[in-house]
């Protein structure tokens, strides 16, 4: 499509959108409507970084869905549009982009789900741009500029001299977390995770100097750290996680922030108490399933090392007054009728503060995508519109032991046990006694038993849709309608 010149005379100021769309169909992601929720957003910080490397001609605008909808018809006609999106938020983007485009006016879109998907979403917009985008956005707004923007750009995997800070001045208050990205890559390469094709396998650590600054910029005195792992798995990782830990407690920052680690974490005194002393209340480990089998399926075989004991190392975090959110995954193919009850039942047991139950879900550019799609598993396949459902929090994949309707009993079931009332209040009373951020944990615990209890709701629909799209055999459904029903109403009267 031929793009009319931007000539520097015809405005003074460029007008750029940078958006983040929404999923309407994720409850716990909407600010809008449910107090909780505040708690379980945070800021855009892919276009708050796009928006650094915009030179000062135009007039950038971030528009975060997520916060609240905005009233496109009443703003400005921009000059270019910018779209980011996961795999669940697609659907959005390309009316997003559809409305833009009616108007005359370009739309570029980035993120995992364009890196997966180049040639989907080249149907919906003007130019994708692939990987790590700094190093190309500025050749890209240039081409919009001379009228010659290019179908497709590709970012690849930037080096730790290119990271760039966000700009914290675009957004709006109501943000209960900030965000910054202080590592990339993962060498890990999970089979259901695509970060290690959007980032690549090679860990790179941006300098300390450049990370504590960017920290002392943020506004918001909670922090989310973005990173895939903070901490590394490698010696020389541990190393650059104690300096930065080091400089960012010596500048007395007065700022709280969870991160995503590994369980190597709880393997190095040092290194916890260097954390907290940092700032750090908590941490987000993937123990993803109870068993070694399934760890060995996942390709997870870092947790399988040293026979660990993990109640013993969730305990040792928890020692140094820091949060544990343990996350674990149902529908593994070595799962059975009875899982949903085995990892609410683990998580207790290795005593972590708050439970992060998934679908195993095949989202594009994993392994796992290849397998399912090649076993012809996946069940959810009307794309884009089907992309809505791959939030993690339904089942779009054909299970190896469980049928659609059995797969969501096991996660009202591991809901439901796991975030019992007395339950709660055990664990914000063990947060209460060891001086763990109750009030967090507390805030933490009910958000996720309200958004459990909105997802019983949701599963009605969803189970329509699903046997509209691709029905499963008749005695794999009936089996289970009945015991759907009475799990869900126990959830919602638990």
């Amino acid at each position: 499509m031929t793009r009319k010149r931007i000539g520097a005379a015809a405005r003074c100021n460029i007008r750029l959108y940078l958006v983040n769309p929404t999923n309407p169909l994720v409850s716990c992601v909407t600010a809008k409507g449910n107090r909780w929720n505040r708690y379980r957003i945070w800021k855009p910080l892919s276009l708050m970084v796009l928006a650094r490397l915009t030179p000062p001609e135009w007039e950038v605008t971030i528009l975060d869905e997520n916060l609240r909808r905005p009233d496109y018809a009443s703003l400005p006609r921009p000059d270019l549009v910018g779209i980011t999106a996961f795999t669940s938020q697609a659907p959005r983007a390309y009316e997003l982009a559809a409305h833009f485009r009616r108007l005359g006016v370009p739309v570029v879109m980035g993120g995992i789900h364009a890196s997966m998907c180049p040639d989907e979403v080249l149907a919906h917009v003007d130019s994708v741009v692939t990987k790590e985008a700094e190093t190309i956005w500025p050749r890209v707004l240039q081409d919009v500029r001379d009228g010659r923007l290019q179908r497709r750009y590709d970012g690849g995997h930037i080096p730790v001299s290119d990271f760039a800070p966000a700009r914290q001045d675009l957004l709006p208050e109501g943000y209960a977390f900030g965000t910054i990205q202080t590592t990339r890559g993962c060498p890990l390469n999970c089979s259901f995770c695509s970060v290690t094709t959007f980032n690549g396998a090679q860990y790179r650590q941006r300098p300390v100097d450049d990370v504590v600054r960017e920290f002392q910029s943020i506004p918001e005195k909670r922090v989310l750290v973005v990173d895939d792992n903070l901490v590394g798995t490698r010696p020389e990782h541990i190393v650059r996680a104690k300096e930065l830990f080091r400089a960012l407690a010596k500048v007395k920052l007065g700022k709280e922030w969870i991160a995503q680690a590994t369980i190597n974490f709880a393997d190095d005194d040092e290194l916890m108490s260097l954390a907290r002393d940092a700032g750090c209340r908590g941490v987000f480990i993937g123990f993803e399933t109870p068993t070694a089998e399934g760890l060995r399926e996942l390709g997870k075989k870092f947790n399988l090392r040293m026979d660990r004991d993990f109640r013993a190392s969730v305990r040792r975090i928890q020692r140094h007054r820091i949060l544990v959110m343990g996350s674990f995954i149902i529908g593994l193919d070595v799962d059975d009728v009875g899982i949903g009850e085995r990892i609410a039942e683990t998580a207790k047991q290795y005593g972590v503060d708050s439970l992060n139950a998934l679908y195993l879900t095949p989202l594009p550019g994993t392994r796992l995508w290849e397998q399912m799609s090649n076993e012809d598993r996946i069940t959810l396949k009307a794309f884009p519109g089907d992309w809505r459902y791959y939030t993690l929090t339904f089942p779009v994949a054909r299970y190896q032991r469980l049928s659609s309707d059995a797969v969501i009993k096991e996660m009202i079931d591991c809901n439901r046990i796991f975030y019992s009332m007395p339950g709660v209040i055990r664990r914000v009373w063990s947060c209460v006694w060891e001086r763990r951020l109750p009030l967090i944990n507390l805030v933490a615990n009910l958000s996720t038993r309200n958004n459990s209890r909105v997802e019983c709701r949701s599963y009605a629909d969803f189970r329509r849709y699903i046997r509209a799209s691709s029905p499963e055999p008749r005695a794999l459904v009936s089996a289970n309608r009945t015991q759907v029903r009475t799990a869900a109403s126990a959830s919602l009267d638990a």
